[in-house]
């Protein structure tokens, strides 16, 4: 009976992710276009150009970067509001609340809402920088202005999923453990840091790699916000692999074989994150 109750989400699966991988191994080994997708087999061409090409690598790196520092920014301000939170002993609150709202806003509204904020003319932040002395300053502007200005975005949103998740871990830690350090004369930090840390190092590891999962795969506020620009200074692996199936050439075999070659580069990359998530919980047992 167990097996049976199983069936419709192995169904789901299958037709949801399984159908769309096996399409997107064919395509990747076909000469496909958009228009005549699986023409003939192709064997690795679709792989060797997409290696070859230094727009696919540049936005390959540009991806890394991205992720690496987005996961980073999510994980620390996330950790810092949830042991905030947990500061007040317990209760979520309303504050709590509306920490949630970003990551359940769509990313496309929340693209959008910011390029409103940014807008070099009429944008909210306008007079903001009048008050600062930055009259003009528009921080789309830039590669570097509109790299940094996704990754704070990007963190926004995302931060709440690490607060959240960090936050329950810190619920589950044991009273005893804390009451215990609190007899020994520890204080706040000190059982923060000795106590608690050790406790719930695991669940940020496991938080953390998933953020790293979601920042590799950043693209509605890359195309919503910066298009990929300017040049090609935001245009990360999942854009360069929309541009190169729906633009131009619309190569779509390539397109295919790029999305695998992403895929093996975020397991690589979720494999050592993995590695180091196993050996912190079997330190801590």
């Amino acid at each position: 009976m167990p097996l049976w109750l199983a069936v419709p989400a192995v169904v789901s699966l299958l037709i949801t992710a399984g159908y769309p991988t096996v399409v997107g191994v064919a395509l990747a080994f076909t000469r496909s276009s958009l228009a005549r997708p699986l023409r003939a087999f192709a064997g690795f061409d679709n792989f060797v150009a997409a290696a070859e090409s230094v727009a696919f690598a540049g936005s390959l790196l540009r991806s890394a970067v991205f992720a690496v520092l987005a996961t980073a920014l999510s994980v620390v301000a996330g950790v810092a509001a949830a042991v905030a939170l947990d500061a007040r002993g317990g209760r979520f609150g309303l504050l709590g609340t509306v920490l949630l709202l970003p990551m359940v806003t769509p990313p496309v509204s929340v693209g959008v809402a910011w390029k409103l904020l940014l807008a070099p003319v009429g944008g909210a932040f306008t007079g903001l920088w009048d008050v600062l002395g930055m009259a003009g300053f528009n921080p789309l502007g830039s590669g570097a202005g509109a790299f940094s200005t996704l990754l704070v975005i990007h963190a926004w949103q995302w931060t709440p999923l690490v607060t959240l998740l960090v936050y329950a871990a810190l619920l589950g830690v044991p009273a005893e453990l804390r009451e215990a350090a609190a007899l020994d004369g520890a204080g706040w930090l000190r059982t923060l840091r000795s106590v608690v840390g050790p406790q719930v190092a695991p669940s940020v590891l496991a938080v953390a790699m998933l953020e790293l999962v979601i920042a590799f795969k950043v693209f509605d506020l890359v195309v919503v916000v910066t298009s990929g620009g300017p040049g090609v200074s935001t245009t990360v692996a999942s854009f360069e692999v929309f541009r190169t199936a729906f633009r131009g050439s619309f190569e779509v075999g390539t397109a295919a074989a790029e999305t695998l070659l992403l895929g093996l580069v975020v397991g690589v990359v979720l494999a050592v994150a993995g590695l180091v998530t196993r050996r912190a919980r079997d330190a801590e047992r």
